[in-house]
C-alpha cells in the first residue's frame, strides 16, 4: 500500500510539474498565419515597447502578446485579434496576454 501510494504521489507531482510548464509557454502560432501578422501589425502600430524583451525566448514582447491571443481564443475566431483584444469582451484576454508578455 504504502509503494502504491509513493507512486501516486509521484505521479501526481509529474503531472502538476508539467501543467506548471505548459502555462510557461504557448503553442507556437503556424508559420505565415494571417491572423498573428495581423495581431503583430496591429499591436507594433498602436503601442510603444512591442519590440523589447519578453520573458518568453525567442519573442519580443509583440510577438509574446500575439502568440497568447492566438492561443486563448477560440479556434473558430476569424476576426482580428488585437481589435478583439482591445473591446469590451475582450478586456479580459488583454489582461491575460499584456501579464504573459510583460507588457505593462
Amino acid at each position: 500500500m504504502k509503494r502504491l501510494l509513493t507512486t501516486l504521489a509521484a505521479t501526481g507531482l509529474l503531472v502538476f510539474a508539467g501543467s506548471a510548464i505548459a502555462e510557461e509557454e504557448y503553442n507556437p502560432v503556424p508559420a505565415g498565419d494571417a491572423q498573428y501578422r495581423e495581431c503583430l501589425v496591429r499591436v507594433n502600430k498602436l503601442y510603444t515597447g512591442g519590440d523589447e524583451k519578453s520573458p518568453i525566448p525567442k519573442q519580443n514582447k509583440a510577438q509574446a502578446y500575439c502568440t497568447c491571443l492566438w492561443n486563448e481564443t477560440p479556434d473558430d475566431f476569424k476576426g482580428n485579434l488585437s481589435k478583439f483584444a482591445d473591446s469590451e469582451r475582450g478586456k479580459k484576454l488583454d489582461k491575460v496576454c499584456t501579464k504573459y508578455s510583460n507588457w505593462d
